[in-house]
């Protein structure tokens, strides 16, 4: 599959935004879903927020409700996070990823290594300073 690009990232203060974007290849033939990932230092990778391509249902992990959007533009295929009300524990670098699902909420990610997850970015680092 062809690596997604992340982009957009960069340093903010607290209470600053950021939008982050990712450019991911589709297969028009299949169900897709679409998600924004994080990890910072010394911490496993987290889900974040998750988005069906062929709709509009979008799932967001507790801790950036409300803050941060997750969006889409289909002719471009890109895939965006809004992010506000940025806070010192947001900082990461942050991936996005495409998998195939029924559901595409946050619990049914499949596993990295499982057929119907597609494959890693390179990640764009998003610092925020108190």
């Amino acid at each position: 599959q062809v690596q997604p690009v992340e982009s957009g990232g960069g340093s903010v203060q607290a209470g600053g935004s950021l939008r982050v974007s990712c450019v991911a290849s589709r297969d028009s033939y299949r169900n897709y879903c679409m998600g924004w990932f994080r990890q910072a230092p010394g911490k496993e990778r987290e889900k974040v927020a998750s988005i069906y391509s062929g709709g509009s249902s979008t799932y967001y992990a507790d801790s950036v409700k409300g803050r941060f959007t997750i969006s889409q533009d289909n002719a471009k295929n890109t895939l965006y996070l809004q992010m506000n009300s940025l806070k010192p524990e947001d900082t990461a670098m942050y991936y996005c990823a495409t998998w195939t699902a029924v559901v595409c909420s946050l619990d049914k990610v499949p596993k990295a290594d499982s057929p119907d997850f597609g494959s890693w970015g390179q990640g764009t680092q998003v610092t925020v300073s108190s």
